[in-house]
């Protein structure tokens, strides 16, 4: 195990927490929001492409959900009072490409874990899902959870699985529940600079833009621009990954206070172009990158924004960052210091 440095808890009460995945993207901001907040965090992820250097809170277990062994021991050792679920493949073009990668990686190991959770007596779980699951909506409007789930891609049907049976093996226990958390476009970095981004490589359109900013793409292309929207190009609902975060600490809380198991969307409820997303880019950058523009890639939908009223209602989740240049300012402000 690799030991890492916090700070003595702030508030509330301290509880046990696993994270799968803790060392990626998401997780490690999922992270530092945990142990700021003074739990006791434990990170299992096998560093394919998260990383050591990203884990500022808790203890660093570097290990694999295939391994059952590892993992029932783990958990038998740390006895988590929740657990959180990111570790996945989360790339939609790949996942046409490699349906198996994803089916194994996203749908069979969240069954080891779940498996494994529920034999160690663990009843609540928080899972990183994905607006992938809605496909195309009917209409180029924010969808909210009622919406027909009907993935377009492998990607999408992989965590709509693992909802499934998240949702069955809550059905049939009254002692597990999970919040299924289904995120939209996440973007960002820690505002003080600590973490943000490092795939091998990226597929985020704003690491992308900033990407080329620095030289390091030739150029950014641009798939699509013949969709039915204001400027033919995809429109996401962007949310900055602080607040996705918050709203993971939000669902945590409202597990551990005895609540029902849930679904819920993250998102601001607003869309921005591909195109606008360039043009953010450009403005706080001052680089004037070469983009191309491409044929479309296949299972990508034109519309994808989120109605969050459900969190904002239900789990009086407040954002705090919903503004583009912010969100460009703090990634662009990560990506300079790699």
């Amino acid at each position: 195990m690799d030991r890492v440095n916090k700070p003595a808890p702030e508030q509330g009460i301290k509880k046990k927490i696993l994270v799968t995945g803790g060392a990626g993207y998401i997780g490690s901001h999922v992270v530092k929001a945990l142990g700021e907040r003074g739990h006791d965090v434990l990170v299992f992820d096998n560093l394919s492409t998260g990383r050591r250097d990203l884990v500022l809170h808790g203890t660093l277990v570097v290990g694999d959900l295939q391994d059952l062994e590892l993992l029932d021991n783990t958990l038998k050792k740390f006895r988590p009072d929740a657990v959180m679920h990111f570790a996945a493949s989360i790339s939609v073009f790949e996942s046409v490409q490699d349906p198996m990668k994803y089916y194994r990686n996203n749908t069979v190991n969240t069954i080891n874990l779940i498996d494994i959770v529920v034999q160690n007596g663990v009843q609540n779980l928080v899972f990183s899902s994905t607006a992938a699951v809605y496909g195309v909506p009917a209409q180029n409007r924010p969808v909210d959870e009622r919406a027909t789930l009907l993935p377009i891609n492998p990607y999408g049907w992989t965590k709509l699985m693992a909802e499934r049976v998240l949702q069955d093996l809550s059905d049939a226990s009254r002692a597990f529940h999970y919040v299924s958390l289904r995120y939209f476009n996440v973007a960002g970095a820690d505002s003080g600079g600590r973490i943000g981004q490092r795939y091998p490589v990226s597929t985020h359109i704003i690491t992308r833009c900033l990407k080329a900013a620095k030289g390091e793409l030739a150029v950014l292309p641009i798939y699509g621009t013949d969709y039915p929207t204001s400027d033919g190009t995809c429109i996401r609902d962007y949310i900055h990954v602080d607040d996705l975060a918050d709203a993971h600490i939000a669902a945590l809380d409202h597990l551990l206070g005895g609540g029902t198991s849930e679904v819920f969307n993250c998102g601001y409820g607003h869309g921005t172009s591909v195109r606008d997303v360039v043009k953010a880019a450009k403005k706080v950058t001052g680089v004037d990158f070469r983009v191309t523009e491409e044929g479309r890639r296949p299972g990508d939908p034109p519309f994808l924004v989120a109605d969050p009223s459900k969190l904002i209602r239900a789990l009086s989740w407040k954002p705090r960052y919903d503004d583009l240049r912010y969100i460009v300012e703090t990634a662009w402000n990560w990506e300079k210091s790699l």
